[in-house]
């Protein structure tokens, strides 16, 4: 038995009920809004910048992190320059040489810890290091 319109003719009227889609989309635009900013973690650290373009990846970068404070993280972890030391060599080991590694150094620790956590990765059989930085303002790019 189908619904009768008031003109008369006998058609059936198909409407689609969006109350419940609306619903369901109110939703999840809300536990998105509450979530996605607990999503961004890291190291704040204030990047150098640089006209360079980006590296195309192929597997997953050795990110390591030097804030201005000289805490040194690998991979999210907080560590020293010995147990990063010892990370290094366990990830030579593992077969890891081949993966890039990625410095992520505040602009303003001194340039010797720098050069000496390049020197532990060096020392540890890694060559493929990158340097993260913030591209310039276009601006300040022309110059």
């Amino acid at each position: 038995m189908g619904f009768t319109p008031r003109n008369g003719k006998g058609r059936l009227v198909a409407d689609i009920n969006v109350t419940p889609l609306v619903d369901v989309m109110l939703v999840l635009l809300i536990i998105f809004m509450i979530t996605a900013p607990m999503m961004s973690q890291g190291v704040d650290v204030d990047l150098p910048e640089t006209t360079a373009k980006p590296l195309p990846q192929k597997e997953k970068p050795i990110m390591i992190s030097l804030d201005r404070e000289g805490a040194i993280t690998i991979d999210r972890i907080e560590v020293n320059r010995r147990l990063l030391r010892q990370k290094l060599e366990k990830l030579a080991v593992d077969g890891g040489k081949d993966r890039p590694v990625f410095l992520n150094a505040d602009k303003n620790v001194p340039y010797g810890q720098v050069v000496g956590i390049m020197a532990d990765l060096k020392d540890s059989g890694f060559d493929k290091l990158g340097m993260i930085t913030n591209p310039l303002p276009y601006d300040k790019a022309e110059k």
